[in-house]
């Protein structure tokens, strides 16, 4: 597969060679390979006739560009790769040539060649999300009791702990990894259905052949040919587009406290990583940049592979064409994004120091909220929040602590004086106090994780 430039930046070698133009061939002949040994387990054709065709069933053998030229000319790449399969067959055996691609047609070989190298990608993106989720686990555990700033609208909100935000990072990627393997099991299926779908030419024994091939090809023996009805392997498209949204989400989330000031988070950096050609001072997140990229173009792949559900019959004009060369960009970009993330977060820098420096740098406005529903008790709530907005208000324009001006209303106030300790009033405005509750909801997350994880971990659904 040939990517340009800018698309080589936004991806992997690793997956651009999935899609390559001779992977694809090869997995064309794959099909035709699998087809000609069936047919013969079935009696349909002779032993030695499929022996020879899949004896020239390497993509080796073939001018891949002159078959893609051919194709572009017949309007579909599988005609030309039979024509030449047929003739090189020929070459040792002409009464075996006869059988070449018997009862199928164009479609049939696309498709599960498509899905051949689809299953290569899927296993890709499920190695990539386990080593995410690894290192997301891992940051988890590491900052369960590390306080940081909770930020709602882009505003400073509360504090939680950073091991709690991990945590929210690693579900749906956990979930993501569950999404593919169930979408994959129902998409990843054999494509047989010859000219109608009908398998008509093959006759009763049209189906014991497609068992055979998909047993040999190791994927799913549809319940009929899915020439036109594209739901699931879209269903599949649409797994690999949220994924790389959700991929998207966490690297803003990077991006954003990596910013120079808030400085919380930083990418690995060293042997020119995230340089700037003008600037010596800066770091830039690249790993973020290349993710966002991707995630900016997914919404438009996944759109169009919507659009061209409509198909036409039994057989799409344009639509299915359409589809076929939007799948790998789904791919593509995902697997750029993921490859992209774990190289940040296998380096990922914590500084714990300036989040706390962040959060005592707003005064103590951000505990306002439990301060208010601490008092809320011996005052009520109408009465406690309105002390606190009025309190939050002074801090904020005489530039004190929210802290300090609240235990002097307690204080010069007989009531709240009388029922409010201060001292547990104090530890209400303690960074680790309040990042607690976050720690508890992220232990009892992770327990769960770590269980799905383990799960997911002992399958390997796309390997052969």
């Amino acid at each position: 597969m040939s990517v340009s430039i800018f698309d080589s930046f936004l991806t992997t070698p690793d997956m651009i060679a999935v899609f390559d133009d001779a992977a694809v061939v090869q997995a064309m002949f794959q099909f035709e390979q699998a087809l000609a040994r069936a047919q013969a387990d079935e009696g349909l054709i002779p032993d030695a006739a499929a022996k020879a065709i899949a004896g020239v069933c390497s993509a080796g053998l073939y001018d891949i560009g002159a078959l893609i030229d051919a194709g572009r000319r017949a309007g579909a790449l599988a005609i030309p790769v039979v024509k030449e399969l047929t003739k090189t067959v020929a070459l040792y055996d002409e009464e075996a040539a006869r059988h070449v691609h018997w009862g199928s047609t164009s479609q049939d070989v696309l498709d599960t060649a498509m899905v051949l190298v689809t299953r290569e990608a899927l296993k890709l993106l499920d190695d990539g999300l386990h080593d995410l989720a690894g290192h997301l686990l891992q940051l988890a555990q590491r900052h369960l009791d590390t306080p940081v700033l909770a930020r709602t609208l882009m505003q400073p909100a509360q504090v939680t702990s950073l091991g709690f935000k991990a945590a929210g990072w690693l579900a749906p990627v956990v979930r993501a990894r569950t999404r593919l393997r169930e979408a994959a099991a129902r998409a990843l299926q054999l494509q047989l259905g010859g000219a109608v779908g009908t398998l008509s030419v093959m006759g009763e024994a049209g189906p014991a052949v497609a068992a055979r091939m998909a047993a040999q090809l190791g994927i799913k023996a549809a319940d009929a040919a899915w020439h036109t009805q594209r739901d699931e392997w879209v269903r599949l498209g649409m797994e690999v587009a949220v994924l790389t949204g959700t991929l998207g989400k966490l690297a803003t989330d990077l991006s954003l406290m990596a910013q120079g000031e808030i400085g919380e988070l930083a990418e690995p950096s060293g042997q020119g990583r995230g340089g700037s050609s003008a600037m010596p001072h800066k770091r830039n997140p690249v790993s973020a940049m290349i993710t966002l990229a991707a995630a900016h173009r997914t919404p438009q792949h996944a759109a169009a592979l919507l659009a061209c559900m409509g198909q036409q019959h039994e057989r799409g004009l344009g639509n299915w064409q359409a589809e076929l060369a939007e799948c790998p960009s789904l791919f593509l970009g995902a697997h750029g994004a993921l490859r992209a993330l774990n190289e940040a977060f296998a380096g990922l820098q914590v500084d714990r120091e300036r989040m706390l420096q962040n959060i005592e740098a707003l005064h103590g406005l951000v505990f306002a909220e439990a301060a208010s529903a601490w008092l809320a008790a011996a005052i009520g709530r109408p009465r406690a929040h309105a002390l606190l907005e009025a309190l939050t208000r002074r801090t904020v324009s005489e530039r004190g602590e929210l802290a300090a001006l609240l235990e002097q209303a307690v204080r010069a106030d007989p009531q709240l004086s009388g029922a409010v300790d201060t001292a547990q009033l104090a530890a209400l405005f303690d960074p680790a106090t309040a990042a607690a509750p976050a720690r508890r909801l992220a232990e009892h997350q992770l327990a769960g994780l770590r269980t799905a994880m383990a799960a997911l971990d002992a399958s390997h659904p796309f390997h052969q």
